[in-house]
């Protein structure tokens, strides 16, 4: 069967989302002919692209209520009476942000070559953002020419509009479909018009006979509804089936029959078991269906065969990324947060380590859900074979695991693959802040190529901590991040607010613990979320444990995750704002001494956390983990003998190590031995080495070499 997967309006600009790219790769495999489109990117360069901008953003022919906008907005006229030059200018912007013209960088920051509007007026900004150079900065003034225009469409014409969503209130937990219905027969909007334009020429380039929709995020699903209307009319003989990430979360008890007037079917959990299954009873009429919705007899049918086996992740092929990577994607720049700013840059080969969390027991956490609650991992030497054959499809380097937490097992076993075959990426991850990732550790992670990593720390109180079943403390992030940032490794912690039972008084000594961590650069980033109630998750399922009382929606025929609650402890859904001001200050190295209310409009009590908390924690030295069963790692260049004994050469350093012949000889005997190629070398290994050599193995590992050897690069894992 000919299949064609859509990423409909808007996902991201900088790089593809990869549900398609997982379930192509899958159900080529299958001996299916599968293509598959990022319209939303499609539809936003041609809406911003030059003639957009003639035919439609600044199309003179507008009521008189578009002038009268206008007129009374000193930034919508200033970008209007500009609109020549956005005209000439935005080609050479899209290039430079595709990155198809880097030497563009020079003009676009020349003054009075590209037009100022609104997102301009900070100027120091632009200042310390281009500090890093003058290809940052044009970067920079490329989007905030986007940004300009972005809020000038949305002003003007769609307040739907934005980069990565679209109509995204509609989508978030609707109980009732009635608005959503409503809004999807509302084809007129420019975004729609142009949507249609682009799946009409994929529909006739492709011919499938089956069309999927893949929708991750609350703001994609309007224009997935109006693309699959659009569909339905023109090629009614195709079969439209949805799916997604926001789909398997909110949308598992369908009663609306009126969503059968878009979808023939609505797939749930991983994709690829129940398009195959929905393909072949397509193809035969025959054959169990998987985790698959259907209507019948006006209403939805779920059908699902238990005896059907979850695949094994172990047996995914790698994410075939075919027509959309390398693609016309654009490099935005997020300024305020160090972590975001990497995510939007450039294009990510997006990849899973694991199916699932190993953890699986927060209490905010979709844990019942089987993307979250269903732990399989991969193979290394099967992950590291994948990479490889993405490096040579897609000609890129950089690659997003995007597990739920990556386990740090098999993170340890891919860098060890990784780094013996030379297989030289960037790559980062979110992971636990656990004890597993020691200092060792880290520095392999580092050598192997990753780049960042974002966590958990969430309320940052102990107390809470528990409350939430985190698994961590304090105290055990701080040493984690410590661990990252010294191996070079940026940290981005994700912080959270409101949980249930959460004081005054606890939000201000997590946002103490908060500010010691940035001023001893133990997280380079972060983000505030006001805790949300969902369905899914231990609070949602068993709310009377946590003090909660659910109290809506009282019904739901259409979307249900999102709940409504109250609970007997303080509300803190007006520190937000404090919370974020913070936030923005101290990820710029700012503010550390500014006294904690002083951010809030509302009152807010004194932090009662030790001052020297965190200098505390960081400055207890770590000591190595000895066990017979410790791995040893040596990934630099063996070194060679010299007249004082040897001499140590990597990427940024030559040292000579002082030491007779005897013990050179026995140092490269066991830098050899424990390089990634050869089998494991344990410390059992290294007692035999030692008697061998006729050395006391436990006082050379307390010996001055060997301490030199580990600050060399030699891990203890």
């Amino acid at each position: 069967m000919t299949i064609l997967l859509i990423s409909p309006p808007f996902c991201q600009l900088n790089t593809p989302y990869p549900g398609t790219a997982f379930l192509t790769a899958w159900l080529k495999e299958k001996g299916h002919q599968v293509y598959q489109a990022d319209t939303g990117l499609e539809t936003y360069l041609r809406l911003f692209g030059s003639s957009g901008l003639k035919e439609i953003v600044f199309s003179g022919n507008r009521p008189d209520s578009f002038f009268e906008t206008i007129n009374n907005n000193d930034s919508l006229k200033r970008i209007w009476q500009l609109r020549q030059q956005y005209y000439e200018v935005i080609d050479p912007v899209l290039s430079f942000l595709q990155g198809k013209d880097s030497t563009m960088a020079t003009l676009l920051c020349r003054p009075g070559f590209l037009p100022e509007g609104e997102r301009f007026s900070g100027r120091e900004e632009e200042e310390y953002y281009g500090s890093l150079g003058i290809t940052d900065r044009a970067r920079l003034r490329a989007t905030l020419v986007l940004e300009d225009l972005a809020d000038f469409y949305r002003q003007t014409e769609d307040p739907d509009f934005g980069f990565s969503r679209y109509a995204e209130r509609l989508g978030l937990s609707p109980p009732s479909f009635d608005e959503l219905y409503s809004r999807a027969q509302e084809t007129e909007s420019s975004v729609s018009r142009i949507h249609r334009e682009v799946l009409k020429e994929k529909m006739e380039l492709y011919r499938p006979g089956l069309a999927g929709f893949s929708v991750p995020f609350p703001g994609n699903l309007l224009e997935s509804l109006r693309g699959a209307a659009f569909i339905r009319q023109e090629y009614p003989e195709v079969h439209l089936t949805l799916g997604g990430g926001y789909i398997n979360t909110e949308l598992r008890e369908i009663q609306d029959i009126r969503l059968a007037e878009f979808f023939d079917s609505v797939t749930l959990d991983d994709g690829e078991d129940a398009l195959e299954a929905l393909c072949t009873r397509l193809e035969t009429g025959e054959g169990e269906l998987t985790r698959t919705w259907l209507p019948a007899h006006g209403m939805w049918k779920f059908h699902h065969s238990p005896a059907a086996p979850a695949v094994k992740h172990s047996t995914r092929p790698a994410p075939d990324y075919s027509g959309l990577l390398p693609g016309p994607y654009l490099s935005l720049v997020d300024r305020e947060n160090p972590m975001h700013r990497l995510w939007s840059e450039g294009p990510w080969v997006k990849m899973m380590l694991a199916h699932g969390c190993y953890w699986k027991r927060c209490a905010f956490c979709d844990t019942s859900l089987d993307y979250i609650g269903r732990f399989d991992p991969g193979n290394a030497a099967v992950l590291a074979d994948q990479i490889e054959n993405l490096i040579r499809t897609t000609g890129l380097r950089s690659f997003h695991f995007v597990d739920e937490a990556a386990p740090p097992s098999l993170m340890r076993e891919l860098a060890l693959e990784l780094i013996r075959r030379g297989c030289r990426i960037s790559w980062w991850t979110n992971i636990r802040f656990e004890t597993n990732f020691t200092p060792q550790l880290c520095r392999l992670l580092a050598r192997s190529g990753c780049i960042a990593v974002s966590g958990g720390l969430e309320v940052a109180s102990d107390r809470l901590l528990d409350q939430i079943d985190k698994g961590v403390t304090v105290a055990q992030v701080s040493r984690v991040a410590a661990a990252f940032r010294n191996a070079g490794i940026m940290v981005h912690a994700y912080l959270m607010d409101g949980f249930p039972g959460q004081t005054v008084r606890e939000l201000a000594d997590s946002l103490d613990v908060v500010r010691q961590l940035f001023q001893h650069e133990l997280i380079q980033s972060a983000y505030w979320h006001h805790f949300a109630l969902t369905a899914h998750s231990p609070v949602g399922r068993a709310p009377e444990q946590f003090g909660v009382t659910i109290t809506g929606p009282e019904s739901s025929t259409f979307a249900r995750n999102d709940l409504e609650y109250t609970q007997k402890a303080e509300d803190l859904s007006l520190y937000g704002p404090g919370l974020n001001a913070a936030l923005y200050n101290y990820m710029r190295g700012e503010g550390f001494e500014v006294p904690l209310k002083k951010w809030f409009a509302v009152p807010l009590p004194g932090p009662r956390v030790d001052r020297y908390l965190i200098k505390n924690l960081i400055n207890r030295r770590d000591s190595l983990d000895l066990k017979d069963t410790s791995r040893l790692v040596w990934y630099e260049a063996l070194p060679e003998t010299c007249e004082a004994g040897l001499i140590f050469r990597a990427a940024d350093y030559q040292e000579v190590l002082e030491c007779s012949a005897g013990e050179a000889d026995f140092i490269i005997d066991l830098l050899r031995r424990c390089r990634p190629g050869e089998a494991p070398f344990t410390l059992r290994d290294f007692d035999s080495l030692a008697d061998t050599s006729g050395l006391n193995g436990d006082e050379w590992l307390s010996s001055e070499s060997f301490r030199d050897l580990i600050e060399y690069g030699l891990l203890v894992l």
